[in-house]
């Protein structure tokens, strides 16, 4: 469908918009967007005064109303999965409820974990939200490095590039997992490791290492099944660079 029957407006797949947001797939149901790492998608309590959000860049951007299906920390990026009526963000988030979708993240984490792991423990919904519910999250290990960074009495320094498959959608759910399993999130303020995040702030790596590499749904209207891919920015890829036996296209 071309971008006109679509009603999405000037945006193109794949290209930033005015507003400054990729667009990676987009008809006139749905779309699928990369977003930035540091924008909040919307406005809630963990805000904090915040006043630019992923949604009103995109309702300007694409000049129509956008009701995310599910969302992204703010210092996450990548895939984002967003209706363009209610009535589609329904039928997505039953999807979601149900686990028929599936997320890939990529991460980078301190030590060395094992090659394939899953971390199963229970996670409350964040503030004011004290009930624990089931949280499951497969990781992959797809390379490690060793740098000369000295760290807890030793000279060196292990870290993990991740694959994260999470099967349920908790409250900062991969990087409370991987704080439960001692593997910290690299870049990660609130729940990871204050001295390795110093080392990669020393190596010009200001951000948390946690993207949405990945996304597969089923297409409400159709059930075609679409897989998008979102590619790391130039922050992140500088993250990759330390780990030279990394898979091609990580």
């Amino acid at each position: 469908m071309d971008q006109e029957a679509a009603g999405i407006g000037a945006a193109e797949p794949g290209h930033a918009g005015p507003e400054g947001i990729v667009v990676l797939h987009a008809d006139a149901f749905l779309a699928v967007v990369d977003k930035p790492a540091g924008l909040t998608v919307h406005d809630s309590r963990l805000a904090r005064g915040e006043k630019d959000f992923l949604v009103n860049r995109l309702r300007a951007q694409l000049g129509k109303p956008v009701y995310p299906a599910h969302r992204l920390d703010r210092a996450t990026s990548g895939c984002l999965l967003l209706a363009f009526d209610r009535a589609t963000a329904a039928a997505l988030g039953e999807q979601l409820m149900s686990r028929t979708v599936d997320k890939e993240y990529l991460a980078v984490c301190r030590g060395w974990p094992e090659p394939a792991f899953t971390v199963d423990h229970p996670l409350d919904g964040g503030p004011g939200k004290p009930l624990k519910k089931p949280a499951i999250t497969r990781f992959e290990r797809l390379a490690s490095a060793e740098l000369a960074l000295p760290s807890a009495g030793f000279p060196t320094s292990r870290y993990a590039l991740l694959r994260a498959r999470p099967e349920t959608g908790r409250f900062r759910q991969i990087r409370r997992h991987l704080k439960h399993a001692s593997h910290h999130l690299i870049g990660d303020t609130s729940h990871g490791d204050g001295r390795h995040n110093r080392h990669f702030r020393m190596m010009g790596i200001h951000r948390m290492l946690l993207h949405a590499s990945a996304l597969a749904f089923d297409h409400p209207q159709d059930g075609r099944r679409l897989r998008v891919e979102a590619p790391v920015d130039a922050e992140f890829q500088r993250a990759l660079a330390l780990f030279p036996q990394a898979v091609d296209g990580a």
